[in-house]
């Protein structure tokens, strides 16, 4: 798997934003990542250097609109603490 297949977005929200004072960062990644290949695509790509890395297997929701009922992609979250000095701008 290429650095980039394995890191598809980051994740913007309320709860990220107070992680990212605390140089954290939360990325949605491939399902099939394992925390090595999520550790040294960070440190490639954005050329920081990555201290720890927590994952989330986040799973699908059933979803209904009108008699249509199906279900949301699963999703794979990882949490990435950088080392001190380090940091990525997401905006």
């Amino acid at each position: 798997m290429e650095h980039r297949d394995v890191i598809k977005a980051p994740i913007i929200t309320e709860k990220s934003s107070d992680l990212a004072k605390e140089n954290t960062i939360v990325l949605s990644v491939d399902p099939r990542a394992n925390k090595t290949q999520i550790k040294q695509a960070v440190e490639a790509i954005f050329d920081v250097k990555v201290d720890s890395v927590n994952t989330i297997n986040v799973k699908p929701k059933k979803k209904r609109v009108g008699r249509y009922a199906g279900k949301t992609n699963k999703v794979k979250k990882a949490i990435v603490k950088l080392k001190e000095g380090s940091s990525i701008e997401l905006n």
